[in-house]
């Protein structure tokens, strides 16, 4: 009877140690998992406010930026009117030196001495240059590159036909005998000053006028 007694002792203490165990394995495994979950949950907290701040930081860069663009555009804006007024009293302060020769000489002769003069054929911009006493000389407009299209000296297109005598320009009209006409010249001396440019060969002899920017 005594050892059936020991032994359902024996039984209940070995009972109760494998449920302390087990419990303690529990407790264990609740702590880890615990541990674990706070780990994940300051995890994500950092680096949500690591994005917070970005975020912060961005928005103010933003406005810097704006800022700055809408300072740039009001200076830009108030600068304007100030360049254009100062360009206008340039243009205006400008002026032409011209020169007639007293001789005549071929178109491509006649540049090359307004050339040597650091000066070049005249460029006809204003009525007030086109009624200039000049008789008949060459001016600074060719087409002898494309047929047709004429330019000035410095590669300008002519922008306007009002000073073409009519029927001009012709390029020899109906005569082959007058050859290619690729350079113009302002005939005052038979036409009025408004109507008198004329295309003539480059080869002929005329005076010429040298026009120089100063």
């Amino acid at each position: 009877m005594a050892d059936y007694v020991n032994k359902q002792v024996i039984e209940l203490k070995e009972v109760n140690q494998e449920y302390q165990n087990r419990a303690t394995r529990s407790v264990k495994t609740e702590i880890h998992l615990s541990d674990g979950r706070l780990r994940l949950y300051r995890l994500a907290a950092v680096c949500l406010g690591v994005l917070c701040v970005l975020q912060v930081t961005l928005n103010i860069s933003l406005r810097l930026a704006f800022c700055d663009y809408k300072t740039l555009t009001e200076e830009r804006d108030q600068v304007k009117p100030i360049y254009n007024n100062l360009t206008k009293k340039g243009k205006q302060l400008q002026t032409s030196w011209y020169f007639l020769s007293t001789v005549k000489k071929p178109w491509r002769e006649s540049r090359q001495d307004c050339l040597k003069r650091g000066a070049d054929m005249v460029i006809i911009n204003s009525d007030k240059e086109q009624v200039r006493e000049s008789n008949i000389a060459w001016i600074g407009l060719t087409d002898s590159v494309t047929e047709g299209t004429w330019k000035w000296v410095d590669g300008t297109p002519l922008k306007t036909q009002s000073y073409w005598q009519s029927q001009q320009p012709d390029n020899g009209g109906d005569n082959p005998a007058n050859g290619e006409e690729d350079c113009a010249e302002l005939n005052t001396e038979t036409w009025r000053p408004v109507k008198a440019w004329n295309d003539q060969s480059c080869f002929n002899n005329r005076y010429w006028i040298c026009e120089k920017v100063v």
